[in-house]
């Protein structure tokens, strides 16, 4: 019986082994293919790329190939006339064919060595792109020494640029910073104060710090580095900080809030994930005069924010994430700068998330966050 078992053991392991040693067989097989076919396109790329270069460079020479033919003629013509041997004429112009055409493929080549190089420095930026090849003649060497000068002017432009651009970036950090102070102290005058006045300013000076941080965030984002930290967040804990600071309007405005569990976790950056999510709630609340605004969780780690405000029209819903846009509700709203779902879109792109927006007029607006991060583009 053991004989047996092992039979027909040592036959399914032997099967398998067959079975897999196939599929190697199958996979390497559809690999070598993929590399043939590419390699086939590649080298049909390499022969057209040729080809036009040849005409190219056949057109630029066209003068010289004429005159060539031009004079064989005359001489022809002129032995004809005398009554000379043509012999004489053909023999030598055959001979200064063939030395042509190895001097023209010679040069054909060093051309198209040089046009492989330029190709390469058509790919670079400009004040990336040096080493030219070796100017032929001294057109190109004038040639060479313009484009020099210019991209000697570029690097200047552009180094005084980036020092205006640091100068102006300082400043501005600067004056955030200094502008939090007295921000922070009518806050504090106004909490001594419970008076529907008193709420009502209170809203207003968080509106002044959203601006002001959005101020800040849009000059790091334009700028060539970020301060992005991250790290593992769970989603009801930033979910939480954004809802924080909205916890008046939501009094103010007699908004129910209906906050879901949100067990998932994420890795993002704290600081940017809560600047999109309170976007994300003001504009909820700004545009929500009653009933509710409900939180949940989707899979893969998408946050769900659904208002049941006036919604967007159809029209405007395609261009909502454009830089300044602000469409048929921004229009009814003098105060709209069409910059904050811009900047949502773009700290969602470069921290590898994705952000979508579904409405309708009059039934409401949902936004989806999702923070499964897929490639993180910021610096």
């Amino acid at each position: 019986m053991r004989e047996k078992a092992f039979g027909r053991g040592g036959k399914g392991e032997g099967f398998r082994e067959v079975e897999r040693k196939s599929l190697r067989e199958r996979q390497e097989g559809e690999g070598f293919r993929k590399e043939r076919k590419g390699y086939r396109m590649s080298r049909q790329e390499d022969a057209g790329a040729f080809g036009d270069f040849l005409k190219r460079y056949m057109r630029s020479h066209k003068w010289g190939i004429l005159a060539f033919f031009l004079f064989v003629g005359v001489f022809l013509l002129s032995f004809f006339l005398y009554h000379l041997p043509l012999k004489a004429v053909i023999y030598p112009a055959l001979l200064c064919g063939l030395l042509g055409i190895l001097l023209g493929g010679r040069r054909l080549a060093l051309d198209w060595k040089k046009q492989a190089r330029l190709e390469e420095l058509r790919a670079l930026p400009a004040f990336l792109a040096e080493r030219f090849p070796e100017a032929d003649g001294w057109q190109e060497d004038e040639y060479q020494r313009i484009l020099a000068a210019w991209q000697e002017q570029m690097r200047s432009q552009k180094d005084e640029m980036d020092r205006k651009y640091g100068e102006m970036l300082d400043y501005y950090t600067l004056w955030a910073h200094q502008i939090k102070t007295p921000i922070a102290s009518m806050r504090l005058n106004l909490q001594n104060e419970d008076s529907p006045l008193s709420r009502t300013l209170s809203q207003e000076v968080l509106r002044i710090e959203q601006y002001v941080e959005m101020a800040l965030l849009y000059l790091k984002l334009n700028g060539d580095g970020t301060d992005y930290v991250l790290r593992e967040h769970s989603l009801e804990e930033l979910v939480r900080q954004a809802v924080k600071k909205f916890a008046g309007q939501f009094i103010l405005k007699k908004l129910k809030l209906e906050l879901h569990p949100l067990p998932g976790k994420a890795v993002t950056d704290e600081k940017w994930m809560v600047f999109v999510l309170e976007q994300v709630l003001s504009n909820a609340l700004k545009y929500t005069q009653s009933g509710a605004i409900t939180i949940w969780q989707e899979e893969p780690a998408t946050i769900c924010i659904r208002d049941t405000g006036i919604g967007i029209a159809a029209s405007d819903l395609p261009r909502i994430f454009e830089k300044g846009y602000t469409g048929f509700n921004g229009r009814s709203d003098k105060r709209a700068s069409g910059i904050g779902l811009y900047l949502c879109r773009r700290i969602c792109g470069e921290l590898g998330h994705d952000i979508k927006v579904a409405s309708k007029p009059d039934e409401g607006t949902t936004v989806r966050i999702c923070l499964a991060q897929e490639k993180f583009t910021g610096e």
